[in-house]
């Protein structure tokens, strides 16, 4: 709760910033928006360390091993960061550029989750 309260500041005050910089300076606002995005993100990071932990019990109680779980946690992280990015390029007005990086998103996520496919193809295999 403290953390979302910190995030919602630093984004507002941004924003409010980002907005009446941007009428003088277009380039400025978006380096702007850039570093809080930066902050936020620093803030949520460290907001994410309870769920890696509690995702390491459940892993370990169910059995998994981490070539399950990495590329489940890993493909979330690439869709985040597709998306900052993507949104970021869009705030630019470079509409053609944050479709790039989706197109580009979409295909790490699914190069990362090629160990987790080929494992349901080797489970499938010896239930046959």
């Amino acid at each position: 709760m403290e953390e979302m309260l910190k995030i919602a500041a630093v984004a507002v005050i941004s924003a409010i910033c980002a907005v009446v910089v941007k009428k003088q300076v277009q380039e400025l606002g978006l380096v702007l928006a850039l570093t809080a995005g930066a902050l936020i993100l620093s803030f949520a990071l460290s907001a994410m360390e309870g769920v890696r932990q509690l995702m390491d019990t459940l892993a370990s109680l169910a059995g998994l091993s981490s070539s399950v779980l990495l590329p489940v946690v890993k493909t979330v992280g690439i869709a985040i960061v597709t998306r900052v990015a993507a949104e970021v390029c869009r705030d630019a007005k470079e509409g053609g550029i944050a479709a790039f990086v989706e197109t580009a998103g979409a295909a790490c996520a699914l190069f990362v989750a090629l160990p987790l496919l080929e494992a349901v193809l080797e489970l499938m295999t010896e239930l046959m």
